[in-house]
């Protein structure tokens, strides 16, 4: 039950990262890749929120909402390739701000969840 738990909400996690991506990332490929850095801050907003408040909740239920489709929606591996590119094509500022951006927000993000519940 959790594998199924694990792979419904990593499908409608990756339904949901692809719609942001597709309303917010460039269109033309140029400058900072707004829709994968929205959906990895508000993932470890998330991440933090719900990792306190489904502690004792059903554990094929925590994982497929933590693991699943929490995981599905960020980006981690997407945000790699998209620096690299960024790099790639000489827009060194924009990789730069992109990496500083996405790790200060998303940690700032994964506090601020752990504390809505407090």
């Amino acid at each position: 039950m959790t594998l199924i738990a694990v792979m419904l909400g990593g499908a409608v996690g990756s339904a949901l990262r692809y719609g942001v991506s597709v309303s917010l990332n460039p269109s033309i490929g140029e400058g900072i890749p707004w829709g994968t850095l929205t959906v990895n801050v508000v993932g470890c907003l998330l991440i933090g929120w719900m990792a306190n408040w489904m502690t004792g909740s059903n554990e094929a239920l925590r994982l497929g909402v933590l693991v699943g489709l929490l995981g599905g929606f960020t980006t981690f591996s997407s945000f790699g390739l998209e620096t690299i590119r960024l790099v790639q094509s000489e827009q060194i500022g924009a990789a730069v701000i992109y990496v500083l951006v996405s790790n200060a927000a998303g940690l700032a993000a994964g506090w601020l969840g752990l504390q809505l519940n407090q």
